[in-house]
């Protein structure tokens, strides 16, 4: 593969078997008794709280009860690289975004599909620290005439088109303020970020006061997403469900157990260790905010809905972010996720138990 790879392989022997989400149960794999089909995960980023589910459904044997040996979890480098790798065939599964698959799937040769929605409301946010706004933020008519600050890409396209919604974006003054967007905020620097959740949860860790207004009141979007290339979901088409399955389960587990996923997570990755507690709020906020939705609600764990999708695409095209023309409806399925499961038709209701 052309990017290096961080295997991470749980050890299952000490996996214990009691408890309702603690057990293997019945495996509906694609893979003969006995057999197991191999697969890998290539994150979006580094491996952090908002991965906590997958972890979990490692360690506690989910995806091998479904008949994958998932054989790593690797280390992602950007929604848009992790998206170009699994349309390349570089790695079975994907975590990327929303817009990554619409942005894929404009450029020749390469076809990737939404398999399953992870994260139902897209994570993009504008936010102030109060001490230094001077007041708190609940109105987008108050960023107008101040300075805004965010990475380049997908969050600054939605943070203008939001303010652009609200009539202020020609009053302020954008800035690119890359990766350091919210020591910036913190030091008065800019007035105001565009970024997202997990950002807001890094400055509340600074002890900031934090107001936030989110983007996806405005435009309807998704955050993390499963990606499938076209031809790996063609030729294995059981194996796709089993593994929607093991993470809905993972994500269900993760979900009734927050402190116990981290340190799942902590385990395979010692280093967050440091910062646990900042990983475990991101893990929270994501499980109960993120994944939920009417849409979750009705059919289960991983549901598409069109309009996200069209809306998603609306902007981009504005913002001419796609190299050629893509159908927005015809880039994401429903038809591998598995309602008649527990953990993905009753999702909703196995993590509010």
């Amino acid at each position: 593969m052309p990017h290096s790879r961080r295997a991470f392989v749980a050890t299952l022997g000490g996996v214990a078997l009691s408890g309702c989400l603690g057990q293997f149960g019945e495996s509906a794999g694609p893979g003969e008794e006995g057999d197991l089909e191999s697969a890998s995960l290539l994150l979006n980023f580094q491996p952090g709280g908002l991965h906590a589910h997958y972890y979990a459904a490692l360690e506690r044997g989910y995806y091998e009860a479904e008949g994958i040996d998932l054989e790593a979890i690797e280390s992602g480098q950007g929604s848009d690289f992790s998206a170009q790798q699994v349309a390349l065939g570089n790695t079975e599964f994907a975590i990327t975004s929303g817009d990554q698959v619409l942005n894929v799937n404009s450029q020749d040769g390469l076809d990737l599909r939404c398999v399953s929605v992870v994260m139902q409301q897209g994570p993009t946010v504008v936010f102030t620290a109060r001490d230094a706004f001077g007041e708190e933020l609940t109105d987008a008519s108050q960023l107008e005439g101040v300075t805004v600050g965010s990475g380049p890409g997908m969050v600054r396209t939605m943070t203008e088109s939001f303010l652009d919604h609200h009539g202020v974006l020609e009053s302020v003054e954008y800035v690119d303020s890359g990766f350091d967007t919210v020591q910036q905020l913190l030091a008065g620097e800019i007035d105001a970020a565009g970024g997202v959740f997990s950002d807001v949860i890094d400055a509340e860790h600074q002890d900031a006061t934090i107001d936030v207004l989110p983007v996806n009141e405005v435009i309807p979007s998704y955050g993390h997403v499963v990606g499938v290339g076209e031809s790996y979901l063609e030729e294995n088409p059981e194996t796709v469900r089993a593994f929607i399955r093991a993470t809905a389960r993972g994500a269900a587990w993760a979900h009734q157990n927050p402190e116990e996923a981290i340190d799942v997570l902590v385990d395979h990755e010692p280093e967050l260790g440091e910062v646990r507690e900042n990983q475990l709020d991101k893990w929270i906020a994501m499980s109960t905010e993120y994944m939920l939705s009417e849409a979750v609600s009705e059919h289960g764990w991983g549901w598409n809905e069109p309009e996200p999708w069209e809306a998603t695409h609306e902007t981009l095209e504005a913002g001419d972010f796609l190299e050629s023309e893509v159908d927005p409806d015809a880039i994401w399925t429903n038809e591998y996720i598995d309602e008649e499961s527990e953990y993905v038709g009753d999702y909703a209701t196995v993590v509010s138990e």
